[in-house]
């Protein structure tokens, strides 16, 4: 992702005529027809001090929950016994389902049943939702060695809860802001100044992207995606891109009035 370079502008006190002409000159380098037009934000006069500084920030997380279908299945010629066969499976899946500590809520049985030619057909299908994901595993694990192939376990999808993402936007606004406050420090200490009080705070960009780019692994036939692989996939990066308008404070004012 290209990121801009930080703009930084500094105004501090001089003559009318002079002041105006460095308004402009920062209005006209982000391409705006007025001061006030450049970024909504209008430098103030000459009696007015303030530093703006645009900074960024990128902040990454991995997914907190994953998804898992079981599938289990029976044909029977009598009705009774395609019932019995998946019910019994059914229920063991269910009862080590909630021995790994898995709510209620996230646990989700769907049931099918119909005649076919010749008997009957059952299938139920169990989705669970995991926030630990090495428990996960262990169910996945323990269903293979004791039911092998009486079901079908699917490959587990990764994802970000609503309240997860929120978090990771403000998370990169909180950073974007942070270090337009050390940028801020910077300037200030070069120009021998102190710095003041936020006066205006505007988040002008987002992004949102899946997947970790150095990283980002594509299915492969021959070779399918490892666990690592697939939560690095599932990856949720965001940046953010603050604009900040400081008051800046003259280091004999500050003395004067501690």
């Amino acid at each position: 992702m290209e990121i801009s370079p930080a703009q930084v502008l500094a105004s501090l006190p001089q003559p009318d005529a002079a002041h105006e002409k460095a308004r402009w000159c920062w209005a006209e380098r982000r391409g705006a027809k007025s001061p006030l037009a450049a970024g909504a934000v209008m430098v103030g006069t000459a009696g007015e001090r303030e530093v703006q500084v645009s900074a960024t920030a990128e902040v990454t997380a991995l997914p907190d929950r994953a998804r898992v279908c079981v599938l289990v299945g029976s044909r029977k010629e009598a009705a009774v016994q395609a019932k019995s066969s998946v019910i019994r499976r059914l229920d063991y899946i269910v009862q080590s389902v909630r021995g790994h500590g898995v709510q209620e809520e996230n646990i989700t049985v769907t049931k099918d049943f119909r005649r076919i030619e010749n008997g009957y057909q059952m299938e139920a299908e169990i989705s669970v939702i995991f926030s630990d994901f090495a428990k996960m595993e262990d169910l996945c694990n323990l269903l293979v060695e004791k039911l092998d192939s009486s079901v079908i376990i699917g490959s587990p999808q990764y994802f970000h809860t609503s309240e997860a993402v929120e978090n990771i936007r403000r998370q990169a606004c909180l950073r974007a802001v942070a270090n337009s406050r050390r940028k801020a420090i910077d300037v200030c200490r070069l120009l021998g100044q102190s710095l003041g009080r936020p006066l205006i705070i505007r988040e002008e960009e987002t992004n949102e992207t899946e997947g970790v780019a150095s990283e980002q692994v594509t299915p492969d036939d021959a070779r399918p995606l490892t666990i690592q692989q697939q939560i690095s996939n599932a990856s949720v990066t965001v940046y953010s891109k603050v604009f900040v308008t400081f008051e800046l404070k003259s280091k004999d004012i500050c003395k004067k009035n501690s």
